[in-house]
């Protein structure tokens, strides 16, 4: 894995804030996320993770912010641009929370649907595909050898031609991302990827995105709420808490920060953990935590 360094950023957010009439989803977000780099957004529910998400991808317009993602030495205002343009030309992929396949269509139909946009470019928007002209059938060679390689990544090939509704659900979770990569990205966006997941289908997933990041060398920005994931294959982490953001750093800086410790808690500052809590908290967050409430605290001025 590469170190940051002084590196340029390969998606710089500022001040991003998302207003839903006087709701506040997100309040003056500022982070940023590098190429081959597992970039990791938690916090509790409703704390306005996938809100991020849907101004990234263009579901939404930021209220106030700028989003710049760098590619092939372009820049790209990712809050100018609409949806499809994110996907297409700054190279944003994306999964959801809820699976969205084409069910009734095969694995491997599902993977060169994700190609449609090169494969039409190459046949003049239909002709050269009717006529079989050598630009058409280069492209649709490349595509196909382009799915095989996601198919044999995720471990389908054997499955190539079922129907993408008959696979089994973790199966079905690899072909949602093996599909987002079919379009060739540079940052990859998976809203919860091991929601529902076991622990055999956990550890294949930490496998395959790991594999993204080094092999492939794109960056990866991943919301989720199993920290199992989060913390065994996450270079930066990032909290946020009723649209704000609590903390920024590596696993182990997130993982002992008392803020984000009480954030999924729900303590009060004031209040002592209780007993039958603390047992079953790993014990570097009792410390924290029990080593927070002893110190003296100065008024909240928010």
């Amino acid at each position: 894995m590469i170190e940051s360094g002084d590196r340029v950023p390969l998606l710089d957010v500022e001040h991003l804030t998302m207003r839903f009439g006087g709701l506040v989803a997100v309040n003056d977000l500022a982070f940023q996320a590098s190429d081959r780099e597992i970039t990791a957004i938690i916090g509790p529910n409703g704390a306005g993770k996938t809100t991020v998400f849907n101004c990234l991808t263009g579901f939404y317009k930021p209220t106030v912010g700028r989003l710049t993602l760098r590619r092939d030495g372009t820049e790209f205002y990712l809050e100018q641009m609409d949806g499809f343009r994110i996907a297409r030309e700054a190279g944003v992929a994306r999964t959801f929370q809820n699976i969205r396949l084409f069910p009734r269509m095969s694995v491997l139909e599902n993977l060169m649907v994700a190609q449609h946009n090169t494969l039409m470019r190459a046949s003049g928007f239909s002709l050269a595909g009717l006529l079989g002209l050598p630009r058409y059938t280069r492209a649709e060679r490349e595509a196909l050898d382009l799915a095989r390689f996601w198919l044999d990544r995720v471990n389908l090939t054997d499955r190539a031609d079922w129907d993408a509704g008959n696979l089994p659900y973790g199966a079905q979770r690899r072909l949602e991302i093996a599909r987002a990569m079919c379009t060739r990205p540079v940052l990859l966006c998976l809203d919860e990827p091991a929601a529902g997941l076991n622990a055999r289908e956990s550890y294949e997933l930490n496998e395959l995105l790991i594999d993204i990041r080094d092999r492939i060398g794109i960056g990866v920005l991943l919301i989720e709420h199993d920290m199992s994931v989060v913390m065994q294959i996450s270079d930066h982490v990032i909290v946020l808490d009723y649209g704000r953001k609590i903390s920024d750093g590596d696993p182990e800086t997130v993982r002992n920060d008392p803020a984000v410790i009480r954030a999924y808690l729900g303590t009060e500052e004031e209040e002592e953990l209780p007993e039958e809590v603390a047992e079953d908290l790993p014990p570097e967050m009792v410390r924290a935590l029990r080593s927070f409430e002893d110190r003296p605290h100065e008024e909240d001025g928010h």
